[in-house]
């Protein structure tokens, strides 16, 4: 197929409106004049982070099998559907989130270590650690977009005072790291992050004013959607609409949980400050946004928390009723550890919604899914023994084809994690040949054609 767009439109269109703009998703209109299907411009890879705190139970998450000849475990069921976008892999650690003579503080560790690869500084005041590897990608390919990265967080924590057993609580807390002493706070409020999306045009009070009225984006942009869509063909037209009802939907649905009472916990639960309300909620509007910023290219770069580390956020739906990180420290009581696998299978269900999202998302000749490289993990994974070895790890999508998913990868037990943030680093573009306490590359991310 042949392309003859005399001009095409620039991926950074936005439609506007007084006090505000929207940017748009992929359209047939942005390809380049006259280019053949094989150099058609493809569109940008993206690396999401998607992170759980305290651990998971391994033995039931483990898959059984190597290659492509391998079954999902019972906590990874919810990813029947997506078994070839994703690929599990085992083997990895993070040696730096060890000790190493520095005594307790493992879940302080854990966080800090998770993206930088950095034994960090035991101190409240004095930061060392490491640039995380989302903010080494966003120094190299920041630029092409108008949010060099996006942090997102379901879960708030401080990030001055000691912490974990005489850690700066910004280590425990905070996930992204512009430098080794400056961490990047994550936005909590999914209104605030939709404001910071689509708000660009105008001040976070009017799209606040905007949003306690109950006025939709929509209103406000809607003249220049008309006059946009008067100029596309129909498949376009068709997109645009789509795009337009997604975010409307988002903003209802925020708009409405945020309305919502929370609801009522037992009288010996302990539930963290979290807007919404309601955690299922909260997990669906970030994972909503995350989607809406990847598909209208605002970022290329984005992390997502489910949880911070020592979360004691319960989970009464599940029959979860005491925290989780007290939980985490089951002692290899049988009940604990049913009630810990029933809030991982949680987790796995909720990043099967992100999937989900991702891959009906359509995109060029694929899905918005096919074009990431997401990772799902945790810094740890016995929580009971503080173990950084062996850590929990999916990465799904194909990376615009760089990755083959589809397949259980068992590499060396001991490997560094580091050694994946370079493979995907370079799949990004980044020329890195090092990073963090990594030995190299990660191989088995492609399997070489028969």
């Amino acid at each position: 197929m042949n392309v003859w767009n005399k001009s095409a439109l620039s991926r950074r269109t936005f439609i506007r409106g007084t006090g505000a703009s929207l940017a748009l998703p992929w359209l047939e209109a942005m390809r380049p004049a006259k280019v053949s299907a094989a150099t058609q411009a493809q569109p940008p890879r993206r690396l999401v982070f998607v992170y759980v705190p305290n651990g998971v139970i391994m033995k039931d998450w483990a898959p059984a099998g190597e290659g492509r000849d391998f079954a999902l475990s019972e906590t990874l069921q919810p990813l029947a559907a997506f078994k070839n976008d994703i690929l599990v892999v085992s083997g990895l650690s993070h040696r730096n989130a060890e000790a190493l003579g520095d005594g307790p503080g493992d879940h302080a560790r854990a966080s800090a270590t998770y993206l930088t690869g950095v034994h960090p500084r035991k101190s409240a005041t004095d930061l060392r650690v490491g640039i995380s590897v989302d903010q080494l990608a966003a120094k190299h390919i920041g630029n092409a977009t108008r949010l060099p990265s996006l942090e997102l967080s379901c879960d708030r924590g401080q990030l001055a005072g000691s912490c974990d057993s005489g850690y700066s609580c910004a280590y425990q807390n905070a996930f992204s790291w512009r430098s080794e002493s400056t961490p990047l706070p994550a936005e909590v409020n999914p209104r605030f992050v939709f404001e910071r999306l689509f708000g660009a045009a105008g001040s976070s009070q009017q799209g606040t004013q905007r949003l306690q009225r109950d006025q939709s984006l929509l209103d406000f942009v809607g003249q220049d959607a008309k006059r946009l869509a008067g100029t596309l063909g129909s498949t376009d037209k068709g997109k645009l609409d789509e795009y337009l009802t997604s975010v409307r939907a988002v903003e209802q649905q925020i708009q409405h949980s945020l309305s919502r009472p929370p609801a009522k916990a037992p009288k010996d639960a302990k539930r963290p400050a979290q807007e919404p309300s309601n955690f299922e909620d909260h997990l669906r509007h970030m994972s909503d946004l995350l989607v809406l910023a990847l598909q209208t290219d605002s970022t290329r770069i984005a992390t997502l928390v489910f949880g911070r580390e020592l979360s004691n956020r319960t989970f009464p739906w599940l029959g979860a009723h005491s925290g989780h990180h007290d939980t985490s420290h089951h002692q290899n009581n049988a009940e604990k550890i049913a009630t810990l696998s029933r809030i991982d299978k949680f987790h796995v269900e909720r990043l099967a919604y992100l999937l989900n999202r991702l891959k009906e998302t359509p995109e060029a000749e694929g899905s918005l899914l096919d074009h990431c490289l997401l990772v799902y993990g945790s810094g740890l994974s016995d929580g009971n023994r503080h173990l950084h070895t062996q850590l929990p790890t999916i990465v799904a999508g194909r990376g615009g084809g760089s990755l083959d998913p589809g397949r259980h990868l068992q590499v060396p037990e001991g490997t560094p994690m580091c050694n994946l943030w370079v493979s995907l680093l370079q799949r990004m573009g980044v020329n890195a040949s090092q990073f963090g306490d990594s030995t190299g590359t990660l191989s088995g991310l492609q399997v070489a054609a028969a």
